[in-house]
């Protein structure tokens, strides 16, 4: 029954009840997701210390390591998976579930031996000051021990959402990052440490370290949740090792969709690691409230992404089964609603902002610094939308190629040059806006590349 309920899901639901089934869930994971990526800096931003504020925000580029595997195998699997339900041709997608699941965990075991062994320097490369770095290197310890966990958690939270399961992709990714908020002021803070304004009545004390420790532990049980889930039976997917085969295109279907996902991480990394090194001539105080209002900024995207996510199965089904008027319905809809969701939270933010930015950290040089961050970041916040909406979808019909403009343009080809040139022009205002004018241009591109890509798909169905 459950699989036959997701197949109506992506074929007889109508568009905003499909549309709501799919992506209020995933909506919702993000939203923990994003409480949960809060926690680590507002707990920490607690211990007063902006050097671990800092350390933080220099790690996470590594982490945005993490992410982009799981997404290479995670994302690119789902759209797989889904274009082939759409063709009904359910055997192959057991073959594509084995792939993409111990894939990634191999990929996260090479990863966690190299970040362990070389985090020190790793960290020097990226940013890290010689006020931060025993921070960061504590940090990204613990990360690197549970990089297979992290991945795997990507990965299969984005893998079963191909078959229309999302809400057990919901549950799985809302287990790991509860867990994570709870242990987070445990492990952080101290005995007798304040936490709004109440003595903490035990704590581990372990500072930054803690909140990897936090992270690590939430992931192991995200996995253990996914483990139960296949373990039932009533999945389409496979964990199979017997199964594992990249030939026949699997491997060339998941990564040709799947590497724009990951890439789109990979240059999210690079553009961190960039504005880190040229904000680090303003003081660890500028890298730790960029830290700070990137992360208050992740409100509005990660809801807009969560809600592309939650469509981007059904436009695979429907483009596997040559439904392009469906398709196209779905994502115009899906387009308004990230429009609504964008303006409301940039309104929120504009006006309170300051409170926002002293929510984390009550230092006054970086709730100045982080008060024009959060500004400049939340300008295009009411239209980015509109571009996740259409690089996911691009990723439902396997249009790799579209999919990695878009990566590359509002995270590399565009962002970095203009990134450089207002810095040499301007100055820190030049960072702070860089990002912001990066934005626009690749909305303005995403939205030309849909209507030629729908263009096309219409003088197919003609012929």
């Amino acid at each position: 029954m459950a699989k036959r309920d997701n197949t109506l899901v992506f074929s007889e639901y109508k568009i905003p009840r499909a549309i709501a089934a799919l992506a209020v869930p995933s909506m919702l994971g993000m939203l923990i997701n994003i409480v949960y990526n809060l926690a680590d800096t507002f707990f920490v931003g607690q211990t007063n210390n902006a050097n671990q504020v800092a350390a933080v925000s220099v790690s996470m580029p590594l982490f945005l390591l993490l992410l982009a595997v799981g997404n290479l195998f995670g994302v690119g699997g789902c759209a797989f998976v889904s274009r082939s339900l759409g063709e009904g041709n359910r055997e192959k997608i057991k073959t594509i579930s084995s792939f993409c699941i111990y894939g990634g965990i191999i990929v996260g075991v090479i990863m966690a031996v190299i970040f362990v062994a070389f985090r020190r320097p790793l960290l020097y490369v990226i940013g890290a000051s010689d006020n931060t770095i025993d921070f960061a290197c504590d940090y990204l310890f613990w990360i690197a021990l549970g990089a297979p966990f992290s991945v795997t958690a990507i990965m299969t939270g984005n893998l079963i959402r191909g078959e229309g399961a999302a809400k057990q992709s919901m549950f799985g990714m809302i287990i790991g990052q509860v867990a994570n908020i709870i242990l987070d002021p445990i492990f952080i803070l101290g005995t007798g440490d304040k936490l709004f304004g109440i003595s903490m009545p035990f704590g581990f004390d372990f500072g930054v370290a803690g909140a990897a420790m936090a992270t690590v532990i939430g992931n192991i049980l995200s996995v253990l949740y996914f483990l139960v889930y296949f373990l039932k039976g009533k999945s389409i997917l496979s964990i199979s090792p017997k199964r594992f085969s990249g030939k026949n295109g699997i491997a060339k279907g998941v990564v040709s969709v799947g590497m724009p996902a990951a890439l789109n991480n990979l240059l999210m990394s690079l553009s961190n690691i960039v504005i880190n090194m040229f904000l680090i001539k303003y003081g660890d105080s500028a890298v730790a409230a960029m830290g700070v209002a990137l992360k208050a900024n992740m409100l509005v995207t990660m809801l807009q992404i969560g809600l592309g996510q939650g469509i981007q199965p059904l436009v695979g089904y429907c483009y596997g089964a040559r439904n392009f008027a469906r398709m196209k319905s779905s994502i115009i809809f899906s387009m308004v609603c990230n429009i609504l969701i964008g303006a409301s939270v940039t309104v929120f933010y504009i006006v309170f902002r300051e409170q926002v930015i002293r929510l984390f950290i009550d230092d006054a040089r970086v709730v100045e610094y982080g008060v024009k961050m959060l500004t400049a970041l939340m300008t295009p916040g009411f239209a980015i939308g509109i571009m996740f909406i259409i690089n996911f979808a691009f990723q439902g019909m396997g249009k790799g190629i579209q999919s990695l403009i878009l990566a590359v343009g509002r995270q590399g080809l565009v962002y970095l040059p203009v990134l450089i040139v207002m810095d040499k022009a301007v100055g820190l205002e030049g960072l702070i806006w860089a990002q912001p004018t990066a934005d626009f241009v690749c909305i303005v591109v995403s939205i030309m590349m849909f209507a030629v890509t729908m263009k096309k798909l219409k003088k197919q169905q003609i012929k």
